[in-house]
């Protein structure tokens, strides 16, 4: 998501701190597409689906493209290189901010399910009859 991160902190802190906010992405876009999959008859497993692409695009999808950017894109000269890494919010820390994004949004929207669907209960319902 492109938002201000210069509030955020560096290392494990900042990637803390992008994992709680992709965790609430990731509860919000299950709770909107519940809600519209509900109206259309959609399964859980739809919504689940659109919900954790939604919420890593959302959340960290700066994250992901600057990510994809350094290790494929071609950078013909050092001063682009610094250019780029100039606009990155704590370039050393991408991938671990990466993957908090994509475990706060898989277990946001697990969250939303387990609060909003029902799912929680069915599951344990399953469990205890067998």
């Amino acid at each position: 998501m492109p938002y201000d991160r210069s509030w955020m902190g560096y290392g494990m802190v900042g990637a803390l701190q992008a994992g709680a906010i992709a965790l609430a992405v990731g509860i919000a876009m299950y709770v909107l597409i519940h809600a519209y999959g509900k109206r259309n008859g959609w399964h859980h497993g739809q919504e689940l689906a659109i919900s954790v692409i939604l919420a890593f695009v959302l959340a960290g999808g700066q994250d992901i493209w600057n990510l994809f950017y350094f290790n494929v894109a071609p950078l013909q000269s050092l001063a682009l290189l610094r250019l780029k890494l100039a606009a990155v919010h704590d370039p050393d820390a991408i991938g671990l901010r990466t993957f908090f994004d994509f475990t706060g949004a898989l277990v946001g929207v697990a969250i939303g399910w387990a609060m909003f669907s029902g799912g929680l209960r069915d599951a344990l319902n399953g469990v205890r009859k067998s």
